[in-house]
């Protein structure tokens, strides 16, 4: 059969993007652009040229007197062919870290460097980021609510908006946490470890531990990847606190993912990560509850049958020890507060994979 010289050429060049593509993103949903049909992005009622940055307002849903619950959404369109990558912040309000994180990254991307797309969402939940709120406006959590229903909730009308006009554009997702209140956690990324996109991504991240874990039903990286779109939750630090080293790794491991990517050109390696395949709650034991006190700090390793903490109660005087139930490292704690019987104390990491 007679190929003419054009569709010889446009072959080869769609061959030659494919083969420099990840190749654990190859079987996305959304096909990715060669250089004959790269042109402008469409997304959200707006058109975004190659070389351009723009700043959307995002209105997801109307509330009420012509006002609406909005945010904004940044979209960096490259001037060459690549991947779209997609980071959310702020889903939890509370989650300070990650909206600097996705501020950060945005803000040091010339577009015209760039191959590809990024779309960040600094503060999903804006309204919960300015009241200082984990929740919505309505006490739902945002994050447990994914893909949504434009006929649902509140919550859940606000996740359709933004699963349905932003997220199915992504070929891979970040999104950003941190720890839950009165936790502090072991800078860490969350996924499917059975997915190989989504390790792969995990393992380019550049922290130094990787957790298995798909994600509670409703959450935005479980609801991305039973869409087939590779997706980590990167989690460090505190709530209602901004800590430097914590954005800065965030930030760093955001471009580490880009360059894995082919969004920005390639880099040194990141640092090897420790994958954990199983974790474990150490919980206070029945009958005492009290004041709990340690001196343990996240990414400590520790023996089986090592003492971890203490609770006294603070009427009786009774004291019971919190003891590790296996070796492990401690991915995740509660800070000293008062606690009862049941509470979480220790999050231990164990089934370790060494780096490759």
């Amino acid at each position: 059969m007679h190929v003419t010289r054009p569709r010889r050429l446009a072959a080869f060049v769609g061959l030659a993007l494919c083969t420099l593509l990840p190749a654990a993103l190859r079987a996305t949903p959304i096909p990715a652009a060669t250089p004959a049909d790269w042109g402008a992005m469409r997304i959200l009622g707006h058109e975004i040229a190659p070389g351009q940055r723009q700043r959307l307002s995002f209105e997801l849903m109307p509330s009420f007197v012509e006002s609406f619950v909005d945010t904004r959404v940044v979209v960096l369109r490259g001037q060459t062919p690549g991947l779209t990558l997609c980071v959310t912040g702020g889903i939890h309000g509370d989650e300070l870290n990650g909206v600097e994180i996705a501020r950060r990254v945005f803000a040091s991307v010339d577009p015209h460097q760039l191959a590809g797309t990024l779309v960040v969402v600094p503060a999903v939940n804006a309204a919960g980021f300015r009241n200082g709120s984990r929740f919505l406006p309505d006490q739902r959590d945002l994050n447990r609510f994914f893909p949504g229903s434009p006929t649902g909730s509140t919550a859940s009308r606000i996740a359709d908006a933004l699963f349905s006009q932003v997220i199915r554009h992504c070929h891979a997702l970040i999104d950003l946490h941190s720890a839950s209140l009165s936790r502090a956690t072991l800078p860490q990324i969350r996924t499917d470890l059975s997915d190989a996109a989504a390790l792969a991504l995990a393992r380019s991240f550049g922290v130094g531990v990787v957790l298995d874990g798909r994600g509670p039903r409703g959450s935005l990286r479980r609801a991305a990847l039973d869409a087939g779109i590779p997706a980590i939750l990167y989690q460090a630090g505190e709530p209602l606190r901004f800590q430097e080293d914590e954005i800065v790794r965030g930030a760093d491991g955001i471009r580490h993912v880009m360059a894995h990517l082919g969004l920005l050109p390639s880099e040194a390696a990141p640092p090897a990560a420790v994958v954990y395949r199983q974790t474990r709650w150490v919980r206070v034991p029945r009958g005492l509850g009290g004041i709990f006190l340690t001196t343990r700090r996240p990414g400590d390793r520790v023996a089986a049958g090592e003492v971890l903490g203490s609770v006294t109660d603070p009427i009786n005087d009774g004291r019971v020890d919190i003891v590790a139930p296996l070796a492990g490292r401690i991915i995740g704690m509660a800070v000293p507060q008062v606690v009862l019987p049941g509470s979480a104390t220790f999050h231990l990491g164990y089934d370790e994979t060494p780096p490759e």
